[in-house]
């Protein structure tokens, strides 16, 4: 396949949500408990909710960085490239890396919004909705045809939950973000279906898709006290697999065909072994008497999962075994493991170099995807102009300069004075 020709929607991105995001959807007798952004005595850049401080970037919003300052978090806003925070300046940060759409994931509000959540009251509610209503509307509604809308859900309450899916799928949204192990946040784990049941069956009838992305469930992880960073790091997407496990061994794949679940940046190399291991125990662990409906468990994953990765180089080996439908690529902007601005020449290598075939190319890059999230990729930009070579055509004066955290911190103050 020639890279001009692919077709790239990437699943798993990130909004650095910028520090005006509340003013226009909360209402005005409730303004002044809005999230709102403060600079510390340090200069550094805080989201504060009910006197709870979140740190503004979240995991390492890097891209443009010199290598030698990843790992540190900004200060704030000044010193990430605009793509992060400016939906102006995404658009065309994703015309230059060649992709169509993306789906974003939450920062400050934590990826199943539990820095909201952490306050269960009916002015988080409120929160949570205005959240959504600039996330669909402003965020995504910017720039049709260019971002899969995904919804945050109020999560200690399952009425809440069903309500706040109906308000948001009928506004257009196709997926909400959810804990990978709920029960670490000091919830049901998804083994109870008198709390979960009616969430489930609210996304099944709806269409939406469950997210589950890695960082939520890290309290999984007992890890040595004296362990580096990187075990973390390392290690969290291994979560996914202890999140599949309640959900295909407790009652919700087997019980709501219908639901849908995607595995975000958890990788697809625990997989294989996974399926197998489940297989095997259960044609050996009868006596447990498990019922997948005749089914193996393998076949019941495959019905209802899909697995969102990266960069996979060996596992790509093996994407027939994990299942070929099952696979979906995101390019996880704009952290510093995304793939910006040479994703189309690193996912084709990628591809190519495991022995992929242009059918399976398309799958992978956008098909499996839109399918799943039941997204037309075409509505707004015709396929020849969603092309990798059509969208960079627009956007050949983009800048993709490293630069350091000062560097940025200067031109950002020349913006700002503009």
């Amino acid at each position: 396949m020639n890279i001009d020709d692919m077709v790239l929607v990437s699943i798993d991105d990130h909004v650095v949500e910028p520090p005006d995001m509340f003013r226009d959807h909360v209402p005005a007798g409730l303004a002044d408990q809005a999230p709102h952004v403060v600079t510390n005595d340090q200069g550094v850049d805080e989201w504060i909710y009910q006197g709870r401080v979140t740190g503004v970037s979240g995991l390492n919003a890097v891209v443009s960085w010199p290598a030698e300052e990843w790992g540190l978090d900004p200060a704030g806003f000044a010193e990430m490239r605009p793509g992060a925070y400016d939906i102006h300046d995404r658009v065309r940060d994703m015309d230059r890396n060649g992709i169509l759409a993306s789906m974003c994931f939450p920062t400050f509000a934590g990826f199943s919004a539990g820095h909201l959540n952490h306050y269960k009251t009916d002015t988080t509610v409120v929160m949570i909705q205005a959240y959504n209503n600039w996330h669909i509307d402003e965020w995504a509604g910017t720039y049709p045809g260019r971002f899969i809308p995904l919804a945050l859900l109020p999560t200690w309450d399952p009425q809440l939950m069903v309500n706040e899916i109906r308000r948001v799928a009928a506004k257009g949204c196709r997926a909400v973000s959810l804990p990978e192990l709920p029960h670490l946040e000091k919830l049901p784990s998804y083994h109870d279906l008198d709390f979960w049941g009616p969430v489930f069956q609210a996304l099944s009838d709806h269409g939406l898709v469950m997210c589950l992305h890695i960082g939520t469930g890290f309290g999984a992880l007992k890890l040595a006290p004296d362990a580096p960073i990187d075990n973390m790091i390392i290690l969290a997407a291994q979560i996914s697999s202890l999140s599949a496990q309640d959900l295909l061994w407790g009652p919700a794949m087997r019980t709501y065909p219908q639901l849908k679940f995607a595995f975000s940046e958890g990788g697809i190399g625990w997989i294989p072994f996974y399926l197998d291991r489940c297989d095997r125990h259960y044609t050996n662990q009868r006596w447990l008497r498990r019922d997948f409906g005749g089914k193996l468990p393998s076949e019941v994953f495959r019905e209802h999962a899909l697995a969102c990765y990266v960069t996979d180089p060996t596992s790509l080996r093996l994407r027939r075994e994990i299942g070929i439908d099952n696979i979906a690529w995101e390019c996880d902007y704009p952290h510093s493991d995304s793939i910006w601005p040479t994703a189309p020449e690193f996912v084709h290598d990628e591809l190519t170099n495991a022995g992929a075939t242009d059918a399976e190319i398309d799958k992978i890059t956008w098909q499996n995807a839109c399918r799943f999230f039941n997204w037309d990729p075409f509505v707004e930009l015709p396929k020849p102009r969603a092309t990798v070579g059509a969208l960079r055509a627009t956007a050949t004066d983009v800048d993709t300069a490293i630069r350091s955290r000062k560097e940025w911190a200067r031109l950002y103050a020349e913006r700002q004075s503009v």
